[in-house]
Parts: structure tokens; sequence; C-alpha cells
């Protein structure tokens, strides 16, 4: 059973735990060294908007929050899974649930959200969404590798 929830101090730990390799780590928080630890993590909430937690089970299993809100369009971030968890719809239910909150807390009217080209499940799992892309920005990667950010959007169709 999914439920989502605000997160906690005591969330910090096992959210760390969820980057299994830096790979992971630079999807779900760029500028973060691994392993992440709770202060990388904590310093990036502090500066961030409705921190959520989803819960699988009662475990911990997904997390996201807002890195920007204004002029009704929200920007998605630090969204991340347990390894635990995935393939279980928790990203699904977790964008969903951000989707929303955005809506009702924020009056956007816009979504954006940003997905490294490595990321193959994200960028599937957000086009099934709604989600376009509309700009690519080059990105220096783990390891000084090259990295295509793409950034995508969902807005509501006419009508």
């Amino acid at each position: 059973m999914l439920k989502h929830r605000p997160f906690f101090s005591s969330d910090l730990q096992t959210i760390c735990s969820f980057p299994q390799n830096m790979d992971e780590l630079f999807y779900f928080f760029p500028k973060a060294t691994y392993p992440l630890t709770p202060g990388q993590l904590q310093a990036a909430i502090d500066q961030r908007s409705d921190s959520t937690v989803v819960e699988l089970n009662g475990d911990v299993a997904g997390f996201a929050n807002f890195y920007r809100w204004q002029d009704r369009t929200c920007w998605l971030g630090n969204v991340v899974v347990s390894p635990l968890a995935r393939g279980r719809g928790v990203a699904e239910y977790l964008i969903k649930t951000m989707m929303h909150l955005a809506g009702v807390k924020h009056a956007a009217k816009t979504i954006e959200v940003s997905c490294f080209n490595g990321n193959t499940a994200g960028i599937l799992l957000y086009k099934k969404l709604g989600f376009s892309p509309f700009d690519i920005e080059e990105r220096q990667g783990p390891n000084g590798k090259r990295a295509a950010l793409i950034h995508m959007r969902h807005q509501p169709g006419p009508g």
C-alpha cells in the first residue's frame, strides 16, 4: 500500500541510502558528493519546498521536493526511489502526488522536471505521465563524462 506524507528529519539516513552508486546520486542530486550524507541532503531540503515522502507498506520508499515555485510553475527535484521499491509504482505515485501538491498549494499550471539522459527509466516515466521535452543542456557527469540534461514540462491541454 502506498501513501504519502511530509518529510521528517528522521527520514534523512534512509533516503541517503537510496542512491547505490555515483550515477544514481548524480540523477537524484547532481551537486552532492557520493556517498550522500544527511548533512548534504538536509542543506538542500532547507532551500526547497514541500519535501514529500512516499511510504510502501509503512517503509520510506520515495522522496521528492520542489526546488523552485513561482509564477504558477513548480520545478520538481530530488526525485528518488528506494532500490527495494523500484518497479512497484512508487515513482509514478510520487510524481502524481507532487503534481497534485503543486496545483493545490502553489496554484501551479506547469510542472517542470529535468532528467539526465542516462536515466532511461525516469525519462520514460515522465513521458508516460505527460511530460514533454523542451530543451537539452550539456552537463558534466560523474568522472567528467558528458551528460545531457533533458528539461521536460507538463502542462494541461486546452479545454
